[in-house]
């Protein structure tokens, strides 16, 4: 890493000074906090001025879904952008075309002139400017924090990320009881903080490049996926999470489906089932920074994958709520620790010309499983059940966890996320 890597400008030579007390970082994390709970607020109430204005779920749904489309479709594109150009005038770019973008809509809903294509559109726009800020703050976290305060870091972020979903979402519910437009200007105005506190960071977000030479854009896609592939441990830990995300996201839509349809129970109670589960997640993120040089990164995948191939199959029992949502909050939290941990390893271990293509095509491999999970979700509810289905996801799950214990590379990861014991690359 470059000297202008630490990211704590002033300091004296050979003393890091603790995290807090990194002006650039908290900077950047608070920025970036703002911007995505933005993002999240933005993403609820566009279904809600729709189902308001229209009346169609239909015309919902094909917005709901224009805003996840860049997850697919320019996640890759997105990572050899953020490894060619400078990360933070991306950054700078992207809040100020979704800030255009956001304004664009309150001004049409202000004027009563919602129109179909117009939100999807902007959908569209701000999920793939979303998605760029994210690949390139990931990327330029290394190059603000010491290494050592590496692991603090991605535990604040991952606690960050998963506050603003549980957040998001009642806020922009509420937001919108006051006016249409109210959520779609509170987001305009977090890409705007967002904007002021990029500007004002000092530190480079990236060492320096070499030119592309005009290399194709397939040639360093391609170069980002065979340097992923080349971990061994990083293949079979990203294919153990794919598969857990395709089987989380049917249990997703068990919850609204076993309390709602088999049980009869309010829409009140999924709603507090699923803040208690995302208040398990953020309490994983917070906690994972303790766990960090006590596990190793075998005992973490092994030991994540078996705690929810056991709590998985204990929801087809569940019929209580509460119960319900403690099993949903022990299986975030698992996530939280895991997420921390295995981004971290990913970051250190890969080279900074890399971050970007790397991330893209691990966000890839997880966004494209989520969506397979939730594609299938529907159907295997519809015939089964939940029982049936949560019984299902436990047995899946099993054979996630044993197929990552079988691993070679799994096996042979004795060392730590923060790298103490590591050989190097694996």
């Amino acid at each position: 890493m470059s000297a202008s890597g630490t990211g704590l400008a002033g300091a004296p030579a050979g003393k890091v000074r603790p995290l807090r007390e990194n002006r650039d970082f908290r900077l950047l994390w608070t920025g970036a906090g703002l911007s995505l709970l933005g993002s999240r607020t933005s993403a609820v109430s566009y279904g809600l001025l729709l189902l308001q204005t229209t009346g169609s779920a239909a015309a919902a749904g094909l917005v709901a879904s224009a805003a996840l489309l860049p997850s697919l479709l320019v996640q890759l594109p997105a990572g050899v952008l953020v490894d060619r150009r400078d990360r933070r005038r991306l950054m700078i770019g992207c809040d100020l075309g979704r800030i255009l973008a956001l304004v664009s809509v309150v001004l049409a809903v202000a004027g009563g002139h919602v129109w179909l294509p117009h939100l999807a559109v902007v959908a569209f726009v701000e999920g793939s400017l979303t998605l760029v800020h994210q690949l390139a703050e990931r990327g330029a976290v290394r190059n603000l924090v010491a290494p050592e305060h590496l692991g603090a870091a991605f535990a604040q972020n991952e606690a960050r990320g998963r506050a603003a979903g549980l957040l998001g979402g009642p806020l922009g519910t509420v937001l919108f009881t006051v006016g249409g437009w109210c959520p779609f200007l509170f987001s305009a105005v977090g890409y705007a903080l967002s904007l002021g506190t990029l500007s004002a960071i000092r530190t480079r977000f990236q060492e320096g490049r070499e030119e592309s030479g005009g290399r194709k854009v397939t040639a360093e896609l391609a170069e980002g996926v065979r340097w992923l592939w080349g971990s061994r441990f990083l293949r079979i830990a990203l294919a153990a999470v794919a598969g857990s995300n395709v089987l989380f996201q049917v249990l997703i839509l068990a919850v609204p489906f076993l309390l709602l349809q088999e049980q009869g129970r309010s829409p009140g109670t999924v709603g507090v089932v699923l803040a208690v589960s995302g208040a398990g997640g953020v309490l994983g993120a917070l906690s994972a920074r303790w766990w960090m040089p006590r596990l190793t990164l075998r005992t973490v995948l092994v030991g994540s994958t078996a705690a929810w191939a056991l709590l998985m199959p204990v929801m087809a029992a569940a019929d209580d709520p509460f119960v319900l949502g403690a099993l949903f909050a022990a299986m975030n939290y698992v996530g939280g620790v895991l997420n921390v941990l295995a981004s971290v390893y990913q970051i250190r271990i890969t080279p900074d010309a890399l971050q970007g293509r790397a991330g893209a095509t691990a966000g890839l491999l997880v966004s494209g499983a989520s969506a397979l999970g939730a594609l299938a979700g529907g159907f295997v509810l519809d015939a089964w059940g939940s029982q049936r289905v949560s019984l299902g996801a436990g047995l899946l799950m099993a054979s996630v966890a044993l197929s990552s214990a079988a691993a070679p590379s799994v096996r042979s990861a004795t060392f730590r996320a923060t790298g103490d014991g590591a050989p190097g690359r694996a």
